[in-house]
């Protein structure tokens, strides 16, 4: 008895002490902590919704917009919400949406599947963003599509239908410029973590971001800020009042210095040349010329600014708003399509062909040479064991530096070549010897990159005695151990090349000299850094960073930021020279290798200088160049695989300067001109007060020279 009565009160005197535990823990919940819990509270019942700015316009030069905004219903899943459900519910739920928005039931997993988890596709194809931010697998859906998700929300939990507003590029007057504008995509982890690091307010998991083009270069002006909605919902996610909001901020509208006109003109000329030479025959190879790729760039010398940049072939940019499949990510990347994605413009590399002769000559000038010079133009010159032709040009015997540029004899150059190459040294000299020519070359900003305002611009190349020196450092033990056991390799050439270069690849011979001269060899250059050279010819000698960014501007129209033109330096050549390799020039149209395609041609009114370039490419046709200006505007194209310079591009470039001038029948016509009398205007677009962006009021005056 006595027993069970103390197992009675133990009981009791637990029972009092729970009782006392729970009383005191209340007490602190409900007394102590109320506040800090009726936060948490009040925070699981609101939440943050994050309102994405619209991105900021991209526009041309007289304001017509290049890429722009347009709001479509897109569909998305929460992952974070999906995944609380039964594997079999989530596979009913994703089989009933991929039904509903017409889409394979596996596209539609590999489209919410985290970017480097197992089993996802390659990016852009799985999700590279936050994995707590829904995913949207479907845009441009049907009004009633996204009703019938709205009215059946029990039936597609995690599943969200929302007007957005998605990237669109609105192609004025036809206009492609892919590569000029670049694409967006959805913000990446790794770039959501930063962001939160630096505390960017800018940048959220639904962000998209600029990955190419001005796009990129001008993201941060283009993205705007967030904003925020406060909803408050029940125990099942239902919203059941709306709270305080914070309006997003719309990013500001980049002004561009391109003309939409132009470079539609640009574009289709390019096209048209291309299409063109691959129904010619090459007497050379005896087929039909492949004619692979092209660009085309119009410059204003002025300032750098980039008027048109065309690059053949390219791509549509709105492939990667609407949501890019395998197929046409392969095809962009892809050797047979042409890899539509590398723009021609800043970052083909090839040999300029005799488009270089004006530099070359303009360092020979500089240096020992002089306007009454007279050198043989011979149908070609032996060179140590090699006989080095005149590609170009017949046989004229003693001319000058004026003549030699017209008709284009590369003999004449190969021989001020030569004889620089004797005075310094010959094969014995230093890396770091005096040589006018290579100096000159670099003055005009060959060898480096323009710094032009869009990302993945090439550097191109000189072929000189330093790099000559540092490529055999690089490739010497290859080519030494195939030297070693030449047995092991089949190709006879590779063994003799092999042999020949461990021992002595890193000498700079004759023949390296003279192929400089005339823009073969190792030299490489850009269409947009030949395009920047021959601006310093056209505007006395200033070589610019090449701009295609003019300004930034506020919703109101008010400038937030002008983007001006950035002065490279000066080339070292003297007003009497420059004006001498000027005039020189316009005899190229007039009775030089530009003469056969201009005939009719108003050259009385537009000075038209110009240079014709062929570059011999071991394995491959030849490059065409042509380089053409006035005091306007600087015009330059060039074709790989598409014969001599003239005959590629000879028409094409005389149509973008009858478009430039609205030459008509041989007369110029500037009412009719691509762009208001026929020059670029240096005002920039209005805002008006609904935001229309209209017109410049008024292009520049300039007299012409």
């Amino acid at each position: 008895m006595r027993r069970s009565r103390a197992r009675v009160v133990v009981v009791q005197v637990l029972v009092v002490a729970l009782f006392a535990t729970l009383l005191a823990r209340l007490w602190y919940v409900q007394v102590v902590g109320g506040d800090e819990y009726q936060a948490r509270a009040e925070n699981n019942a609101n939440r943050q919704v994050v309102v994405q700015p619209q991105r900021g316009l991209v526009v041309d030069a007289m304001g017509r917009a290049l890429a722009a905004n347009r709001v479509t219903w897109v569909v998305t899943v929460d992952r974070s919400r999906l995944t609380r459900l039964d594997p079999e519910e989530q596979t009913e739920v994703l089989g009933r949406l991929a039904t509903l928005v017409d889409l394979k039931y596996d596209v539609l997993l590999d489209r919410i599947k985290l970017c480097g988890e197992e089993g996802a596709p390659e990016p852009p194809v799985c999700w590279n963003g936050s994995p707590y931010e829904p995913v949207p697998v479907a845009q441009d859906v049907p009004s009633d599509v996204a009703l019938s998700l709205s009215e059946r929300a029990e039936e597609f939990p995690a599943v969200a239908a929302e007007q957005r507003s998605v990237r669109a590029y609105p192609s004025p007057e036809g206009v492609n410029a892919a590569q000029l504008l670049g694409y967006v995509s959805p913000i990446t982890a790794d770039e959501y973590d930063a962001a939160r690091a630096s505390d960017d307010e800018t940048l959220n998991a639904a962000s998209v971001v600029g990955r190419a083009g001005v796009e990129r270069s001008y993201d941060a002006d283009l993205r705007g800020v967030p904003g925020t909605t406060g909803k408050s919902v029940d125990s099942h996610g239902r919203v059941i009042a709306e709270g305080d909001a914070v309006d997003p901020e719309a990013g500001s509208t980049l002004v561009t210095s391109i003309d939409a006109r132009v470079q539609a003109l640009a574009e289709t000329q390019l096209e048209k040349a291309i299409k063109k030479a691959r129904t010619t025959h090459d007497d050379v190879t005896g087929r039909d010329y492949e004619a692979t790729a092209g660009a085309a760039v119009v410059l204003d010398p002025d300032d750098g600014r980039v008027i048109a940049a065309a690059s053949y072939p390219s791509y549509d940019p709105q492939v990667w708003v609407d949501g890019i499949t395998d197929r046409q990510l392969k095809a962009l990347y892809a050797d047979d399509s042409g890899t539509p994605l590398l723009s021609r413009v800043t970052q083909a590399q090839l040999a300029p062909g005799s488009t270089w002769k004006p530099f070359v000559a303009a360092g020979a000038l500089e240096d020992r040479w002089d306007t009454g010079s007279r050198l043989n133009c011979s149908s070609g010159l032996q060179v140590g064991n090699r006989w080095f032709k005149n590609y170009e040009s017949a046989s004229y015997g003693p001319i000058g530096f004026d003549q030699a540029l017209s008709v284009s004899c590369d003999t004449f150059f190969y021989r001020i070549a030569y004889e620089a190459w004797m005075e310094q040294g010959g094969s014995e000299a230093d890396t770091d010897v005096h040589d006018p020519l290579v100096e000159m070359a670099r003055a005009f900003g060959f060898g480096e990159r323009t710094g032009i305002d869009i990302p993945g611009e090439a550097s191109g190349r000189i072929g000189d005695r330093q790099w000559r020196q540092d490529y055999w450092k690089a490739n010497k033990d290859r080519y030494c151990k195939i030297a070693a056991k030449p047995e092991k390799v089949k190709s006879a050439y590779l063994r003799l090349f092999a042999r020949e270069f461990c021992a002595d690849g890193y000498v700079y011979r004759a023949g390296d000299a003279v192929n400089f001269s005339i823009g073969q060899g190792e030299t490489l250059v850009t269409p947009l850094q030949l395009a920047t050279a021959y601006a310093a010819l056209a505007n006395g000698g200033t070589l610019y960073e090449p701009r295609v960014g003019k300004a930034v501007l506020a919703a109101d129209g008010s400038v937030v930021r002008d983007i001006a033109p950035k002065k490279a330096g000066r080339v070292p050549v003297t007003k009497k020279h420059l004006k001498y390799i000027d005039d020189a020039l316009l005899d190229t149209a007039r009775t030089g290798t530009m003469a056969w395609k201009m005939g009719g041609f108003p050259l009385d009114q537009v000075k038209l200088r110009s240079k014709t370039g062929t570059a011999e490419v071991t394995g491959r046709q030849t490059t065409g160049w042509v380089a053409s200006y006035d005091d306007n505007y600087v015009v330059v194209m060039m074709m790989e695989q598409g014969g001599t310079g003239s005959g590629s591009s000879g028409e094409a470039v005389r149509a973008i300067w009858e478009g430039l001038y609205g030459i008509k029948d041989g007369k110029v016509h500037r009412d009719q001109a691509l762009m208001p009398d026929g020059r670029p205007p240096k005002t920039l677009p209005r805002v008006a007060s609904d935001g229309k962006i209209l017109a410049p009021v008024s292009p520049r005056k300039k007299d012409d020279r």
